[in-house]
């Protein structure tokens, strides 16, 4: 099960290499990761995603709450978030089927960045999933090159994960 987790660091060099590193000792993979200042410049939020259990999600938590520029870690629970990433993806495209793709992108709300002879960029942001059904559709087409954020979330409605909130 994919597990987001919201850390918030202390703005200094060396954090992000503290927090990959507690990762990879302990032999837990990242699928995507995404750095970030805050409102305060002094904090940055780090919002990774990881595959794990119940079990594994509260070692991550217990281990990422010991390192000393570690401000507060927060599991997200699913449904009570807002995630997404942002991609651009090159596609190959003939004149003859540059209508069709353009008409694939206004569906999906992508959004046409670049148009050359042979090929047309796509600026896409939103989840994951939706990211992998834009892609399915432009599979048959050519994807020549495809560039992807990490994954961000905030959480829904009134509650945030910050210093001041204490959730």
């Amino acid at each position: 099960m994919k597990h987001t987790l919201s850390v918030l660091v202390e703005n200094q060099a060396g954090v992000l290499s503290k927090i990959s590193g507690l990762f990879s000792r302990r032999g837990f993979n990242i699928d995507s990761l995404a750095v970030g200042v805050t409102a305060d410049p002094n904090i940055s939020r780090i919002t990774i995603v990881a595959d794990g259990d119940d079990y594994v999600l509260e070692q991550l938590e217990k281990q990422l709450n010991k390192l000393i520029p570690v401000i507060k870690v927060k599991a997200f629970e699913s449904g009570s978030y807002l995630s997404r990433e942002l991609s651009l993806i090159k596609v190959n495209c003939t004149a003859s089927r540059r209508p069709e793709l353009i008409q694939i992108a206004e569906m999906m709300h992508a959004k046409v960045i670049d148009a050359a002879v042979s090929t047309i960029t796509l600026e896409f942001s939103d989840t994951a999933e939706q990211t992998e059904i834009l892609m399915n559709l432009l599979r048959p087409y050519g994807i020549r090159e495809i560039v992807r954020t990490g994954t961000v979330a905030i959480e829904k409605g009134n509650s945030s994960v910050s210093v001041q909130s204490g959730s």
